[in-house]
């Protein structure tokens, strides 16, 4: 039985958050900050450890273009989680916890790849961890200038990044809390429009 299943009143709907005892809007804030954590342990770990020497093969575009796509597929199916949630508003902030490592984990690792297939295609060689500060510095919007892409594929995979970091904020931030909004209003009764 699930924690939601737990939580249903007589009628099959879920009590809203806010009138859950405090004890068990503990326990479901700990489980949703324990999932969201490991689901980052999971991807960095996994970042670090795994061989990329199989992706050395010269298909990188198709690589990262399945790499994008895995992370559509992810934003998907964490809107529907959200929309089907007894706690949509918790659960929403737990897919922003998975979606948005993974996009940095996809982007880093083309990042990375490219620079060994390419040496010279950033403005200095770049490890693992180099690859994550980019990454992280480009999509936080820092770009503080000490690694620049200087090759096409480097910038172009850059400029798909920025483009992504920004749809990824701005648009799927907004329909991930419109979602649990949405379901929120169903489950009280209230059908107020979401902003």
């Amino acid at each position: 039985m699930t924690s939601q299943q737990l939580s249903q009143d007589q009628d099959g709907a879920a009590p809203r958050f806010d009138e859950l005892p405090p004890h068990r809007r503990r326990q479901l804030l700990t489980i949703a900050a324990i999932r969201s954590f490991a689901s980052v342990a999971v991807l960095v770990t996994a970042y670090f450890l795994l061989p990329f020497t199989r992706l050395l093969n010269g298909r990188l575009i198709a690589e990262f273009a399945a790499g994008v796509l895995l992370v559509i597929l992810v934003l998907i199916s964490q809107t529907v989680l959200t929309l089907r949630s007894g706690y949509p508003l918790l659960r929403s902030i737990e897919a922003m916890a998975t979606s948005i490592p993974l996009f940095l984990v996809v982007f880093s690792t083309t990042h990375y790849l490219i620079n060994e297939l390419n040496p010279g295609g950033y403005s200095e060689p770049m490890t693992r961890f180099d690859a994550l500060y980019f990454t992280m510095s480009t999509f936080a919007t820092v770009g503080f200038g000490d690694i620049t892409a200087i090759s096409v594929p480097a910038r172009f995979v850059t400029l798909v990044q920025m483009i992504g970091g920004l749809i990824l904020i701005g648009v799927v931030a907004r329909v991930l809390i419109g979602a649990a909004r949405r379901r929120e209003g169903r489950t009280s009764g209230n059908q107020t429009s979401v902003p």
